[in-house]
């Protein structure tokens, strides 16, 4: 009997670890990774690994940027090992770029995604303020491609048919913008034109464009998304 129990632990203590999944987290337009480390923390503390990957988001096309970051960041949680699902969290333009990845190429291993103030259906704020001067040096071309013009590429990118949770925020510390947006809105988008068909869940928070991917109530949101796949208990 007591050998019997030996190899018992023996079995149980050579069986493989269970893959962790990753989480991408990709930062908004003009910002970068250090606006997602709040994010980042508490997805560590949850158990997941991470890739919060920086990238110039003034410098070039939606197209461009999108073949840059998404492998890179596929590639940084492929690296660590043994992986299970790729999940991704992004901040407003992060998750165009990522609709427009998917758009051209497959994630076998993609997970669940959080979008947060994302504008899938485009900004109007783009369309009205694109020729005050200043904005294309603010913006920079993939800024340019984020309204409800000829040239948005939010509108010409299909329904999400990945598992897609949508946080879009209704409080602005922007009232300029906010004078040309639909109410109610975060600032830099409409709540309605965060929405995407296809979406598995959708939530508004009170907090600002610039914010919300900061504040513990988007962040205890995301990680149950992602564990669940509902934002509700």
């Amino acid at each position: 009997m007591r050998r019997a129990g030996i190899v018992c632990v023996l079995l149980l203590s050579s069986s493989p670890a269970l893959a962790a999944d990753c989480v991408v987290l990709l930062h908004g337009l003009a910002r970068t990774a250090t606006s997602m480390n709040p994010m980042q923390r508490a997805l560590i503390d949850e158990g997941f690994e991470t890739a919060n990957i920086g990238y110039a988001s003034r410098d070039d096309t939606i197209e461009a940027l999108a073949e840059i970051v998404i492998p890179e960041g596929l590639e940084a949680c492929r690296s660590n090992g043994s992986v299970g699902h790729i999940h991704f969290v992004t901040h407003s333009l992060g998750g165009i770029l990522l609709r427009q990845y998917l758009s051209m190429h497959p994630i076998p291993d993609l997970g669940r995604v959080v979008m947060l103030g994302p504008p899938n259906q485009g900004s109007v704020a783009v369309d009205k303020l694109r020729n005050v001067p200043g904005f294309y040096w603010l913006n920079g071309p993939a800024g340019l491609q984020l309204g409800k013009g000829e040239d948005s590429v939010p509108l010409k990118l299909g329904p999400a048919t990945f598992e897609l949770g949508v946080i879009a925020g209704n409080r602005t510390i922007d009232p300029i913008t906010s004078s040309v947006l639909e109410n109610p809105d975060d600032g830099r988008v409409s709540v309605e034109d965060t929405k995407l068909d296809g979406m598995a869940d959708f939530i508004v928070v009170k907090h600002s464009h610039a914010f919300m991917m900061r504040k513990r109530r988007s962040i205890d949101l995301t990680i149950r998304f992602l564990n669940s796949g509902s934002f509700v208990d």
